[in-house]
Parts: C-alpha cells; structure tokens; sequence
C-alpha cells in the first residue's frame, strides 16, 4: 500500500502553550485510520495543519508525495472534509447545498449534475432534495453534510466525530456508507468518542495526548499494550474482607470490587477464572454466575490518557 499523507515531527505552538509536540504518523492507501484523544490533545490542529488551515512551527507533511500547503489544490481537490458541525446553507434546499460544495471543486456542469446525484443517492435523500435544512431530522442533516463533503469524490476524507446526536438507526447508515466509501477506493481519517464505532471501522488507531503519538496499532495490538487483560464478574453472596484481599494478592490481579453480590475483578494475562474460583470454592461460597470480559477500546483509551475530566 502506498502512503496518501505522511506527518513527520509536526510541532505548532500557540505562544506559551505546545500544541502538537513533535507528532508524526501515515496514512496508507485505502485504509480507515481512527485519530482519537482527550479534548484537548492535538487532534483538531494536527488535522487542521495536514489540511493546511494553519500554519505550523516545525516538521513536514505531504500528501500523495507532495509537499501539503496552503496553495496546493491539485491536492485539496483529492480531499473531502465531513466537520462535527452541520455545515451547509439554510437557505439553500439539499439539492443545491450538495450542488454549491461539489461546484468548489467541479466546474464541468454536466459532470456535476451526475455527480451531485451519486451523492443523493448514496446517503439516500432522493425524497428529500427539494428540502431546506431546517426541515430535516438531525439524522438526515448528518447525511446531507456527508454528500457535501464527498460530492467531489476525494481520495482522502476526513470525518470528525460524523455520528454525533443522531439516533442508532441513522448511525447505523453513516457507518455503513463510510465503509462502503472505503469500499470504493476512499482513505479515511475518522475521529470520535464513540469507542464502538471505532471498534468497528478502523484499521489502525492512533492515540494522541498532549499533542503526542502515545499508542498506534491495530485494536488487539492497543489491547496487548494495557495490563487489563480480562474482566471477570462473579455472582457470589457474603464473600469477606479477608477473602477479598486473598483475590486481590493474587498474581495478574490488579483491581477488585465487590457490591455484597457481584465480584468485579480487573486481571492481566493469565488463568485467571480458574484461579479466583479456585479461592471461592476453597472457603465454601457458592457461585451462581461467572462472567469473563475482554478489554474494550474504551479501556484502553482509559488506561493510555487516563480518566480525569478533560476541558472542551
């Protein structure tokens, strides 16, 4: 696979504060690369720097091979731009909106009139063109900043937390329509802090904090990084404080709780099952359920950036 954008050792300070800190990263072709981090870790400028909105301090980044600046629009026309924010024009029907952004990029009439209809027809609003934005549901707003973004058919599209506020069923066909965009050719950039959906889409996740590349790799490679390996739940009545420490001294257990019914146990890599009920049946106590969970990304992004509470 060849590199579509690459990023080496991109700094961008804002006076006093550091932004990005010497980040890096690429972009193979074809692939959905998820970019996640905190509020306030360097997501948006780095994305904003690739696109050449801003302009930054030190490092290099190019795109197809090419140096990425703020005149390259042999470039800019392969890229498509799917923001958080609904970004369309109220006063302008679905048709038209559609029609107004791919035209940014399209002169040709007739090339743009065929193309503005593959993006109706691919986020399905055929019944909606004649629509105005206000009366759309939040849902079909979403597609319709979607068909603005890819109108063009970029090779590139960045989608910025694309899913935000809208029900599980016009989720669901973001989702799929994202993936079919990969489908047919298309390299995808996708943040969000919905950790399912990256599960579900991405090739490879970077994590950033600080302004800093703190984790890459594949889901199960992220998950092989953290120490929680395996959530055991066990449902078991009057289990003692002494009992308790016995578990949480055992090898490859590093946390427990328990409620008076259910034991929670955070474990590493190991037997572990087998040895916690192994204790539990030793001292008499009569299991009713055992439940084992594999980490999720949610508890690797935890575990990688922490859990305080993050500034917006």
């Amino acid at each position: 696979m060849s590199e579509m954008i690459r990023v080496d050792g991109l700094v961008k300070r804002y006076k006093e504060l550091i932004a990005v800190d010497n980040f890096s990263m690429t972009v193979n072709e074809g692939e959905i690369l998820a970019l996640l981090g905190p509020n306030g870790s360097g997501k948006s400028t780095t994305i904003n720097c690739i696109l050449a909105l801003l302009e930054f301090d030190a490092g290099n980044i190019t795109v197809m091979g090419k140096p990425m600046t703020p005149k390259s629009y042999d470039l800019k026309r392969l890229i498509g731009v799917v923001p958080q924010e609904v970004s369309v024009f109220e006063e302008l029907n679905v048709y038209e909106n559609i029609d107004f952004f791919c035209g940014l990029y399209i002169k040709d009439k007739d090339e743009r009139k065929k193309l503005v209809q593959e993006a109706i027809d691919f986020v399905e609003l055929n019944e909606f063109k004649k629509f105005r934005p206000k009366k759309l549901s939040g849902g079909l707003k979403r597609r319709l900043n979607i068909a603005c973004g890819i109108a063009h058919k970029p090779k590139i599209i960045f989608f910025d937390e694309p899913t935000v506020a809208v029900d599980p069923q016009s989720r669901n066909k973001i989702l799929e329509g994202i993936e079919e965009l990969r489908k047919q050719g298309a390299t995808i950039i996708y943040t969000s802090h919905y950790m399912e959906e990256v599960e579900q889409l991405a090739d490879r996740i970077i994590v950033i904090d600080k302004g800093q590349q703190i984790a890459m790799g594949t889901l199960d490679e992220l998950k092989s990084m953290i120490k929680k390996c395996e959530m055991i739940r066990i449902e078991v009545k009057g289990v003692t404080e002494e009992d308790i420490k016995k578990i949480a001294n055992a090898e490859n257990i590093y946390h427990v709780e328990y409620d008076g019914k259910m034991l929670k146990i955070e474990a590493g890599k190991g037997n572990n099952v087998v040895e916690v009920i192994r204790v539990l049946e030793e001292s008499g106590y009569r299991i009713k359920n055992v439940y084992s969970e594999q980490p999720t990304l949610n508890d690797v992004f935890l575990e990688l950036t922490g859990k305080e509470l993050r500034d917006e």
